[in-house]
């Protein structure tokens, strides 16, 4: 007989799901999970048959700003969240890169005038697959694992 491990139901909160398993602790420093009080439950290496491994993480009671599940689709582009009310998904969302970020990436390029003046940096994004931005002021391109979020 095969044993499981049960995890309560979530009444109400979030569930980002399909992380690939090495992003995990990045997610979680991410949004903060570490100085929540709200109860955060996560999977780590678990079977998958998309990505072979992958994570997930459950948050009771909060619910991402948009500015949030932008940055986890940075990490993890292939994530999806799912809304949680009263025990049902009310609502799925599939991320997807946006085509502009604002104030949320850091340009590398050391003599950009966003690392040298008060002001929010802004990047396009040049392909949502590769997961490739540009810099609007220094046009610095910044792919991948090189992205530096803030």
């Amino acid at each position: 007989m095969e044993k499981e491990l049960k995890v309560a139901a979530l009444r109400n909160g979030t569930v980002i799901d399909h992380i690939p398993s090495e992003k995990l602790f990045q997610v979680i420093t991410l949004l903060g999970l570490e100085n929540v009080s709200n109860q955060v439950t996560f999977g780590y290496n678990l079977d998958s048959k998309k990505l072979g491994k992958k994570a997930i993480i459950k948050v009771s009671d909060k619910y991402l700003s948009q500015d949030e599940v932008n940055k986890i689709a940075v990490l993890a582009p292939n994530a999806k969240i799912n809304i949680i009310k009263e025990y049902d998904v009310a609502e799925k969302m599939q991320l997807q890169l946006p085509d502009e970020y604002i104030g949320l990436l850091k340009c590398k390029n050391p003599k950009c005038i966003t690392n040298n003046e008060p002001m929010k940096t802004k990047f396009r994004t040049l392909d949502k697959s590769k997961v490739i931005f540009k810099c609007y002021y220094c046009e610095r391109i910044v792919e991948g694992e090189n992205v530096e979020i803030l």
